[in-house]
């Protein structure tokens, strides 16, 4: 687990939730704050293939200050070194949940550095809790989270949503961006140590937003100056790992789009959820903790919505069929936002009959070290009970490399 420093103190974090209850009264932050995310829709176009190195690539562009030379933190530096095997480890949700931070950033015109906030905070982990008392990758304290409109109740705590919480963050990230005069700086120190502290700050040390040098503002908390010097270095270690030749290869491989899902009438548990739409129980329950005990919660206001993965298939580590691969792409054709589960679970159906209609050859899976049957289920989108009962073997099996696995089913004879 990446360790989580202790990025401010609870009275810093109360006096921001305090000021942010404030500041949403006021007409034109309001409207800002309330202004919805980019979503997609149905019409929308197909999910393309990622990689790894794609979506670092995304990262990279979207910087406000790519530069990575001499005024970076060593100290920082040294701290997040770890990010880079943290992306490119194979079944971790990392990767992912960044990317997914990263296109709702990018749609909503904002710097990625901003990507790099749950790193900091959570370490990118779903279910993230503090002693202190903020909560999921954002780590919102309850307060600032019923400021934004997350819900949190004894059945619910939007907290723990991916979807809830990136939603909230970046409508709050958006209003302090345009608070700020776009320098991405202040509004992470706004966001660390409350809008209000650093509207003061620059207005005793004679500064303007658009002209500020946040490194010279007198009268900000040390640990609010170092959180700029903590996401610059990290910004710089991110985007050099698509440059280590050790980890190209993981970078290389298939990266699941989590896509926002609306949870169909009459489904009140992850698990039939899963059943619905094809999805693996256990992947939904890790990206959702939201649902306590797997229960979805009745009586929310709006659509209900959670994350699901989807895996674009583009590379493996086997060759692939032309008209396997396009069968993949077509299998990727969900989506972004708010794709019901059923329209899930028959893009990729239709995915596998036309790689079947065909008559191509079935795909197969070389098994490297440390690959298990979950993560090479995820890597080509299937349950893992399917891999497993196509290749006779039993749950908790344990698999050694070079195994050749069986990724299609079997043709049926006629």
């Amino acid at each position: 687990m990446m360790a989580r420093p202790r990025t401010a103190r609870p009275v810093a974090r109360c006096m921001r939730a305090l000021a942010l209850a404030t500041l949403l009264t006021l007409g034109g932050v309001a409207a800002a704050a309330e202004a919805p995310m980019p979503t997609a829709n149905l019409a929308d176009p197909a999910i393309p293939p990622r990689t790894g190195l794609s979506v670092l690539q995304s990262f990279r562009d979207g910087l406000a200050d790519p530069s990575c030379e001499g005024d970076v933190s060593d100290r920082w530096s040294r701290h997040f070194a770890s990010a880079p095997s943290k992306l490119s480890q194979p079944g971790s949700d990392v990767m992912p949940l960044f990317a997914y931070v990263v296109d709702a950033l990018r749609a909503s015109h904002l710097p990625t550095e901003y990507a790099l906030i749950p790193f900091v905070e959570s370490g990118y982990k779903p279910a993230a809790r503090s002693p202190a008392g903020p909560a999921g990758l954002w780590q919102f304290i309850a307060l600032t989270a019923r400021n934004h409109k997350i819900p949190v109740d004894s059945a619910y705590d939007g907290r723990y949503s991916p979807v809830d919480s990136t939603r909230a963050a970046v409508r709050y990230l958006r209003t302090l961006h345009g608070m700020f005069a776009g320098d991405w700086r202040l509004a992470a120190m706004a966001y660390n140590a409350g809008e209000y502290r650093i509207l003061g700050a620059l207005k005793r040390n004679g500064q303007v937003a658009r002209d500020a040098r946040p490194e010279a503002l007198q009268g900000v908390p040390g640990i609010t100056q170092a959180y700029v010097r903590k996401l610059h270095a990290l910004a710089c270690v991110v985007a050099a790992t698509a440059d280590d030749p050790a980890l190209r290869p993981a970078l290389e491989a298939p990266v699941e789009t989590l896509v926002e899902v609306e949870v169909p009438d009459g489904i009140d548990r992850l698990d039939a959820l899963a059943a619905h739409g094809g999805h693996d129980a256990d992947r939904l329950r890790a990206l959702n903790p939201a649902f306590r005990n797997g229960r979805i919660a009745k009586g929310r206001t709006g659509p209900q919505r959670l994350l699901a993965p989807v895996l674009a298939v583009g590379a493996s580590e086997t060759t692939v069929p032309a008209s396997v691969a396009a069968a993949s792409v077509a299998a990727a054709s969900v989506p972004r936002a708010s794709a019901p589960a059923s329209t899930i679970a028959s893009v990729a159906a239709t995915a596998a009959a036309t790689a079947q209609a065909t008559g191509s050859e079935p795909r197969r899976h070389v098994v490297v070290r440390g690959e298990n049957p979950w993560v090479i289920a995820r890597r080509y989108g299937l349950r893992v009970a399917d891999l497993l009962s196509r290749n006779g073997l039993r749950p908790g099996a344990v698999l050694q490399p070079g195994m050749a696995l069986h990724i299609d089913a079997p043709p049926t004879s006629d």
